[in-house]
């Protein structure tokens, strides 16, 4: 009696095994038939192809490439590391997204914060230079001899006057929180011949 019951129970079981498994494999086509008929989900419906035809890929209309810029990056420090750009320029059409890379060492004996700070030119480069992803956004610790490589991500706005066809990325780098010297101060002699401080 306990075997019969065993063996109706295993029956029982792999019933219901076969039954979700069959459920698990009808899910994707009944998730995208529902999808269709109720246009929940659009990308199914632009996953479809047409067949005999590709679908092509969208033209990037923003992008100007009827004229090149070029980019010149310059790096400055302002204390003792190296900081220089992987590439001293590169050219570009207006509305292309461009990423350049720039290096950095910490050649002291100690651990410091550092930011840097760009700079265009000429001037009216700077409302059209359009930085998605820069290393000047934030502070970053170095440890002794410490190297990195930060991105920079840019467009150019295709709205730049067509008069400027070269921009210099410049920046400075310099430590965060770290000795500053005092300002000086000014000695006066009044005129009886005293110091006034």
């Amino acid at each position: 009696m306990l075997k019969r019951e065993n063996r109706r129970m295993v029956s029982k079981l792999a019933v219901v095994t076969l039954a979700m498994f069959g459920f698990g494999y009808a899910l994707v086509p009944l998730y995208k038939a529902i999808c269709e008929m109720t246009g929940i989900n659009v990308l199914a419906l632009g996953e479809q192809e047409v067949p005999g035809k590709r679908a092509a890929l969208p033209v990037n209309s923003q992008v100007d490439t009827s004229r090149w810029i070029t980019v010149e990056f310059d790096a400055n420090s302002r204390g003792p590391w190296d900081f220089k750009p992987g590439q001293r320029s590169v050219q570009v059409h207006p509305g292309e997204l461009t990423t350049v890379m720039y290096e950095f060492q910490n050649i002291q004996n100690r651990r410091m914060s550092a930011q840097a700070i760009p700079s265009y030119a000429p001037q009216q480069a700077q409302a059209h230079f359009n930085k998605l992803e820069c290393f000047c956004f934030n502070q970053y610790t170095l440890e002794p001899g410490e190297k990195k490589s930060w991105p920079v991500a840019f467009v150019i706005d295709p709205k730049l006057s067509k008069d400027v066809s070269t921009i210099t990325l410049s920046y400075t780098f310099f430590e965060v929180g770290g000795k500053t010297p005092a300002a000086p101060v000014a000695v006066v002699q009044d005129p009886g011949g005293k110091v006034q401080l």
